[in-house]
């Protein structure tokens, strides 16, 4: 009872002295201006207006808050991860991985379906001048997401797995990147933005034919139980190698298109490989001693952590200016991370719950705001969809398939490996971003591609339990160590 007197006494007598304080300014204040009236001083027409004003009514104060742009920004990303929540669990209940619901809910809330059904409610929640907002943490949350994945590639198993893997992987690159080219000439005149050199757009169509979606494609493997299989060991090796290589074509697609010619992007390219040089020989080096310096059994200094995602940010900024785009440098500041595997699952975890919940869905929806299906309003415009569909499914899909039966895997383990590779998800959607930002891919082709992603991805699950369910009605053994065809 005593303390609880103390305490009320204190609150009078310090509240006493602050009202005695202000009614002494109130009285200094018209003193003032009675003086500066008096003097022929007039206040300043371009004066701020006070913060609080009991003439404003309450109504329109609100509404005017809600306005700012910090507001609309928050607005947006509860909605976002809102709706990717319930999409993500909505196809997980359908047996789909959860990052495709995330990316149909981008899709939802773009002009698409969410700014056709109720356009006034999608002019004031994403207003035009609001994109550049959401394109900052998009980028920010995928230059994140890359550093998870470069930490997550095992090179070893590339090393292990060379001689198939390679082989797989590469030609799953070659044949797609091939088709995607020759449709690149058929498609030019009509889908290609104005002032456009062919050169760049068939380097970017070739690239978003050929990719593979590590992530997703891992998540799958996992799900179904399949990470320690062979197939699963070989689909994540090619996967990886495809994953090293698209990245490779994707940065000197990227300093071609920035140069205008393979010429001139050779400056470019000789700064990437300098670039990749320091990081490999110097910086990893380096890195590796730190660590092993001043870990400590289950914690990890934090000094450790602060320079890891200092050499993130450092690593995503050169290779930025230099004109490779600042995901790549994201994802090799992860790949030349110590190799203590507890390091990188403590440092993995740290960073991929905030870049996977949070980050990552405000990239779909991004992604989603561009997709305008509405422009696809010609039938001419759907062939082209199709064919780009169909290209996609027999370059990478077929192309896999038949060069894994071709050395050797079952069927059974061909057509499903060839199911795996023809997953693009979302690093599909990261290289269309890339080439619409650079202005490669038009609106229309832009939109094509996305539904050429999703279905893709969405086709990966049952296609695979249908390739399961044809050989366990025909009661074929998974044999990985089959003969070689012969042709």
């Amino acid at each position: 009872m005593k303390k609880i007197l103390i305490y009320l006494v204190l609150i009078g007598i310090f509240a006493t002295l602050t009202g005695y304080v202000i009614e002494r300014g109130e009285q200094l204040a018209t003193e003032s201006r009675q003086q500066k009236s008096e003097l022929g001083v007039h206040p300043e027409v371009n004066a701020k207006p006070v913060v609080i004003d009991s003439n404003i009514n309450l109504a329109h104060q609100f509404l005017t808050n809600i306005q700012y742009p910090l507001s609309i920004l928050l607005l947006q990303v509860i909605i976002i991860l809102l709706a990717s929540s319930l999409f993500g669990l909505l196809f997980k209940v359908l047996g789909q991985q959860t990052v495709i619901g995330e990316i149909i809910a981008g899709v939802f809330l773009g002009p698409s379906i969410f700014g056709w059904l109720f356009p006034d409610q999608f002019a004031f929640i994403f207003p035009h001048n609001s994109f550049l907002s959401l394109q900052f943490l998009s980028q920010i949350g995928l230059a994140f997401f890359m550093f998870v994945i470069g930490m997550e590639l095992d090179l070893s198993k590339i090393r292990s797995k060379t001689h198939d893997a390679i082989i797989i992987s590469q030609v799953s690159i070659v044949l797609p990147f091939f088709l995607g080219a020759c449709v690149s000439y058929y498609i030019f005149l009509d889908l290609a933005p104005q002032g456009v050199h062919f050169l760049s757009f068939a380097l970017f169509m070739g690239i978003a034919m050929s990719i593979t979606a590590f992530p997703v494609l891992a998540r799958i493997i996992k799900e179904r139980g399949l990470t320690k299989t062979p197939l699963g060991v070989l689909a994540i090796t090619c996967a990886a190698a495809d994953d090293v290589t698209a990245w490779c074509l994707l940065a000197a697609a990227i300093a071609i298109v920035k140069a205008g010619s393979i010429v001139s992007s050779l400056f470019t390219i000789g700064l990437a490989a300098l670039y990749l040089l320091v990081m490999l020989y110097l910086v990893k080096p380096w890195l590796d001693r730190l660590s092993a310096k001043r870990m400590q059994q289950e914690t990890i200094n934090k000094t450790v952590i602060g320079i890891s995602f200092f050499v993130l940010l450092l690593s995503a900024y050169f290779t930025e200016i230099i004109g490779i785009h600042a995901l790549f440098g994201a994802f090799i500041a992860g790949v030349i991370m110590p190799n203590n595997v507890r390091f990188r699952e403590i440092l993995a975890d740290k960073v991929e719950d905030v870049s996977t919940i949070l980050l990552l869905p405000i990239f779909f929806a991004f992604t989603g705001l561009r997709t305008q299906i509405g422009l696809l309003n010609e039938g001419h415009l759907w062939l082209y969809c199709l064919l780009i569909i169909t290209v996609a499914i027999t370059g990478k899909l077929l192309g896999s398939a038949l060069t894994a039966r071709l050395i050797g895997r079952s069927w059974q383990e061909s057509l499903s490996l060839g199911a795996l590779m023809n997953t693009r998800g979302l690093m599909e959607l990261i290289v269309l971003n890339i080439g619409y930002d650079l202005g490669v891919f038009g609106p229309e082709l832009f939109s094509i591609m996305v539904i050429m992603a999703l279905f893709t991805t969405f086709m990966t699950g049952p296609l695979l339990d249908l390739v399961n369910f044809t050989f366990r009605q025909a009661k074929t053994p998974v044999d990985t160590e089959s003969k070689p065809l012969n042709l």
